[in-house]
């Protein structure tokens, strides 16, 4: 599995020249595979599963559901994180200028692919939301480990269409918005 999934992420990077880096790590902090040259793949991969934890409860409570991917911004390039089956991560590393849609599209298909991969063959069905958190109590490590609570990898739900009342000014508005 190890080589498929290193296969994988070589492939994305000979696509996609902005990529410096591609990691994948299960959700507790193993390295499962990697091709990021200069990076210390044992500090990313456990800085991932205490992002992931703090993204969990963040989630939570702003009522947004499971993660699935997570982007970052840094003063040189961007740090993408997707989630690939039931309880491993990809991480993206990207140049400054690279294109985030493209970006989204490769790391969200390659992410399927490792997911396919690490849980035996077969894509998991989307996780149901973790169960709502109390104050008192955060996720640890752990947490993050369990099945589905980084979220399963699954096409985009599409935007519904919004029809907008009549205006009452004399003007024609759109009747359905995208």
């Amino acid at each position: 599995m190890e080589t498929e999934v290193r296969s994988e992420l070589r492939r994305i990077r000979s696509r996609m020249f902005q990529l410096t880096g591609a990691l994948a790590t299960s959700a507790d902090g193993t390295v499962l595979a990697e091709d990021s040259p200069g990076v210390e793949t044992e500090a990313a991969a456990a800085q991932t599963a205490d992002v992931l934890a703090a993204v969990l409860r963040l989630a939570d409570v702003t009522g947004r559901g499971t993660p699935r991917e997570l982007v970052v911004r840094g003063g040189s390039g961007y740090l993408a994180t997707y989630a690939a089956g039931r309880s491993t991560v990809l991480t993206l590393l990207a140049e400054d200028g690279v294109n985030l849609g493209r970006l989204h599209l490769e790391g969200r298909r390659c992410a399927a692919r490792i997911g396919e991969l690490v849980d035996g063959g077969t894509a998991a069905p989307p996780a149901p939301d973790p169960a709502p958190l109390s104050p008192t109590t955060a996720p640890t490590t752990a947490a993050v480990a369990a099945p589905g609570a980084v979220g399963a990898t699954a096409a985009p739900a599409s935007v519904p269409h919004r029809t907008h009342p009549p205006r009452t000014d004399g003007a024609s508005a759109p009747t359905t918005h995208r």
